[in-house]
């Protein structure tokens, strides 16, 4: 069984800071996708680059504490790669990928536009580049058998069911009527597979809560945090779980379970 769970830290040292290290222990991931890691690579140090038995890879992004992605490892893949080839994004950090011979694995950090309408624009244009990657990754899996599993907070929520208070949020970046449509086309037309959705369609089940008001405490939450997978493994996911016990981020962990082996 393959264990792959993606974490937005909301900062690596801080997530370190809040129990991160003893949760892995107990989660056993093979794979951990990690977002916004708000550090430069020298910033992180060799202890949370390599905690336990894992192997860290990083893409970090230009700016000082920003954005940047990162995957820890328990079997070295056959090669990283970094970026979509987008000069605007690769700069910020936002994607990471590692492959072994059948199986990719990518961890991906989309940007927010809740600080504004500058930001928001920015998100477009990077759903803009991020379509046809994505549609290039499914071409890919078509023509080759290869897997892929993008672990990622898309800063989306989908459907009514990713959010708890929907009406009051339609026009609010993360659940606009032009992302959410862009996320169907992802799932619907380009024709990967929301897994945990798959897995688990109970509602008021989310990965993000606001740091306002008593949001955790209400579990007034947005699930922001998906894998997206090509069809293939998404027929071998077996088990889901989203991680509440502990907060080492304003989002929760969530772990899929999927029965297949790297090689």
């Amino acid at each position: 069984m393959l264990r792959i769970t993606s974490l937005n830290l909301n900062g690596i040292r801080s997530a370190y800071n809040k129990g991160l290290l003893d949760w892995l222990k107990i989660n056993q991931a093979d794979i951990l996708c990690l977002q916004e890691l708000k550090a430069h690579l020298a910033d992180i140090h060799d202890d949370l680059q390599h905690p336990l038995d894992y192997n860290g890879h990083f893409c970090t992004a230009e700016k000082k504490g920003y954005s940047g992605v990162g995957i820890y490892l328990r079997q070295q893949p056959e090669r990283i790669l970094r970026g979509m080839a987008c000069e605007e994004f690769d700069s910020e950090g936002r994607i990471l990928r590692a492959d072994w011979k059948d199986i990719s694995v990518i961890s991906a950090y989309l940007p927010s536009g809740s600080s504004g309408p500058e930001r928001q624009e920015a998100k477009f244009r990077f759903l803009e580049k991020f379509g046809p990657w994505l549609q290039n990754l499914m071409d890919d899996h078509k023509n080759s058998g290869r897997e892929y599993v993008i672990c990622a907070d898309w800063n989306i929520a989908h459907k009514e069911i990713d959010l708890k208070n929907w009406k009051s949020n339609q026009k609010n970046s993360g659940f606009t009527p032009e992302e959410r449509a862009w996320m169907t086309h992802v799932i619907d037309e380009i024709g990967f597979v929301d897994v945990f959705r798959q897995l688990d369609p109970r509602p008021e089940q989310y990965t993000w809560w606001s740091n306002r008001g008593q949001a955790w405490a209400k579990n007034v939450g947005w699930r922001l945090d998906y894998q997206l997978t090509t069809p293939g493994i998404a027929a071998k996911a077996r088990a889901t779980s989203i991680y509440k016990d502990q907060r080492f981020s304003d989002h929760a962990p969530l772990t899929i379970d999927y029965d297949v082996t790297l090689r």
